[in-house]
């Protein structure tokens, strides 16, 4: 009987302790379309956008979501990764013989390093990321910016402090590190898909706006699916109203948004279920009937209904 397999060390130049090289591979995949547009192992952009004819903007103005930071982010993304990950035997279950892996870790930096190994093999991914209320957003990383450096990148302040800008904003720092925090793992979340793949991402009214625009520009906006309201039931409606008024009616109410990651991905039905596998299972119901159901009869905004349900 020999010894199972040891774990040799691995030093800093060992290929294996850096994640996937995302720059090469583009490159790579731009060469096999368009070789005429590389000279000397460079990519000629005069002859590149000939090619591409119509499909270029070089407008000055164009429509998109932009913020300070955006160029950074995108380079953050492409950075290749120096870390590695390591097994730990002795804190998990069923070492030998389970399917699932659990990995601790940074996220961007895990996801860099999944990249070997998992790009496009990825059949769903959902991903609940802080929801920026601007209280419970603290992130460690650099992209946290006080209110006096992000005036002053933004130019709303000169070199000597004063206010450059007569609508001073103190709250758009919140979005951008955001922004910042979320571009570069929606972009490797994309190459981990494969093309019939999904991404679910829990928002909250607070960001909505701005993640569709976000990934709209990295899933395209063709591959928007669906957008989920869900309702939170730490309190009723009637309390939410009481304590927070009608000043906005996405109260107690969030978000899922459904990215495909192609045109082709489609979405399995949810509903083939024999009729005794429902009666035990459930199933979900994409109508609404006229059943008459007490538990669905309450006192909302001073109606309540003596038959029938809300719908």
């Amino acid at each position: 009987m020999t010894d199972g397999p040891t774990m040799q060390k691995l030093d800093a130049s060992d290929p294996a302790t850096r994640s996937a090289d995302i720059v090469g591979s583009n490159i790579e995949q731009l060469k096999t379309l368009f070789p005429e547009a590389f000279t000397e192992r460079k990519v000629d952009f005069d002859v590149l956008k000939q090619l591409l004819g119509g499909a270029v903007d070089e407008r000055e103005e164009k429509y998109g979501l932009n913020w300070h930071g955006k160029r950074r982010a995108r380079q953050l993304a492409l950075t290749p990764s120096t870390g590695t990950l390591r097994p730990c035997p002795e804190d998990s279950v069923d070492w030998d013989t389970t399917q699932n892996l659990m990995i601790e870790g940074d996220n961007l930096e895990v996801l860099k390093l999944l990249q070997k190994s998992y790009a496009g093999k990825v059949r769903l991914i959902y991903i609940d990321p802080p929801y920026n209320t601007g209280k419970d957003f603290v992130y460690p990383d650099d992209f946290r910016d006080s209110i006096r450096n992000y005036q002053a990148l933004t130019g709303q302040v000169g070199v000597d402090a004063r206010k450059l800008s007569s609508n001073a904003e103190a709250s758009g720092r919140f979005h951008t590190s955001w922004l910042n925090m979320m571009y570069p793992r929606l972009k490797l979340a994309r190459t981990l898909l494969r093309e019939d793949g999904f991404v679910c991402v829990s928002i909250g009214e607070e960001e909505l706006t701005n993640l569709r625009a976000l990934m709209n520009e990295i899933f395209g906006e063709e591959n928007f699916r669906n957008l989920l309201l869900l309702r939170r039931y730490d309190k009723n409606l009637n309390r939410q109203f009481l304590e927070r008024g009608l000043k906005t009616l996405n109260v107690g109410a969030e978000f899922i948004v459904v990215y495909a990651r192609s045109e082709e991905a489609l979405l399995n039905p949810v509903f083939r279920l024999a009729r005794a596998e429902r009666q035990t299972r459930g199933y979900w119901k994409g109508f609404w009937n006229a059943a008459d159901r007490p538990t669905m009869r309450y006192r909302l905004l001073g109606v309540e209904p003596e038959t029938g349900q809300w719908k």
